[in-house]
């Protein structure tokens, strides 16, 4: 298929050089507003083009790959995650679907140090200080906070951010600790001087600070439940950069108004933008708008992998970054 004549639909603005590119290669339909496209306008899209380009607030399902066209062939996801594309009913029908995988592991690693530095420091307190002109001066007892360095950190999930997030953890001096589906390679558990936990539930009762970076799948929905955060120690503070379903986000708000944790620094939220009422009120907790990924490198890097992707199925190829169902 010549790459002069597919027809590529983005459904959000992307960096200018990005569209530019895309522009040059491909009869690219590019997006004027920022807005995610209405349920009217994916449809109008998967039924015309042979490219789509989503993101993650694109919900790629079933009754909408039902509407798609003949030609649309590949779904060339702006973004890691795809947990909003049904990938087996994609594939059924004989659609290819792409990410741009690793481009924001260190990205991401540095959102969730930034995160358990600023609950356990109590930077947004300060901050609101400093804002609202009340600060009257320092105090030997004023926003006091906890050293980093010694406490445990456990890892849910230990792919490439969660890795990327014990080298980062060990260099604050902590204690490296990690659940996973199985264990990691013996020298990468050594370079990282990362400890494995086969059970969840012990791991979670000796943690100082628990941080997820596991995918959202039916295993991992939930899989911090009210039954789980009951186990955290009172001290303890919790850090979300990967996906909000994978916190029981009821039980987490009652926890933490109810003091039976120390905090919570979340960048994704289990209903999108709708935030639990608890959460915004609480002063230890940090929301921040899933700012993750959120750099200009790693977004420029995104929108390359994407062009790399569909320019390699242009020209007959798989694309290099092609996810399959086993992949989820």
């Amino acid at each position: 298929m010549p790459a002069d004549r597919l027809s590529v639909v983005v459904t959000r603005r992307l960096p200018a050089a990005v569209e530019a590119r895309l522009g040059e290669l491909f009869d690219a339909e590019l997006r004027d507003s920022d807005a995610p496209m209405s349920r009217d306008e994916l449809i109008d899209a998967v039924g015309r083009a042979d490219v789509l380009v989503p993101s993650i607030t694109d919900r790629i399902d079933a009754q909408l790959l039902a509407r798609a066209g003949e030609r649309l062939k590949l779904i060339a996801q702006f973004g890691a995650g795809v947990d909003n594309i049904d990938v087996a009913t994609a594939r059924q029908r004989g659609i290819l679907v792409s990410n741009t995988s690793g481009v924001t592991v260190d990205d991401t690693a540095d959102m969730s140090m930034a995160l358990i530095l600023a609950v356990t420091r109590r930077l947004p307190e300060g901050l609101a200080t400093m804002q609202a002109g009340d600060w009257a001066g320092w105090s030997p007892t004023a926003f006091l906070g906890g050293r980093i360095a010694g406490r445990r950190i456990g890892i849910l999930g230990m792919g490439r951010i969660g890795q990327a997030v014990a080298r980062r953890a060990r260099a604050f001096g902590m204690e490296v600790h990690y659940h996973n589906r199985r264990p990691v390679r013996p020298q990468v558990a050594e370079a990282l001087g990362a400890t494995y936990h086969d059970s969840l539930d012990h791991m979670i009762t000796r943690m100082d600070v628990i941080s997820v970076n596991c995918p959202h799948t039916p295993s991992t929905f939930h899989l911090l439940n009210a039954r789980r955060i009951a186990l955290m120690k009172a001290s303890a503070v919790v850090v979300n950069t990967s996906r909000g379903e994978v916190i029981d986000e009821n039980a987490l708000a009652r926890a933490l108004e109810q003091g039976r944790i120390a905090g919570a620094g979340l960048d994704v939220f289990e209903h999108g933008t709708e935030i639990h009422p608890k959460l915004r009120a609480l002063p230890n907790v940090v929301l921040l708008p899933h700012m993750g990924s959120a750099t200009v490198e790693g977004r420029q890097e995104m929108g390359e992998k994407v062009i790399i992707n569909i320019k390699t199925f242009a020209d007959g190829h798989r694309p290099p970054d092609q996810v399959v169902p086993a992949d989820l």
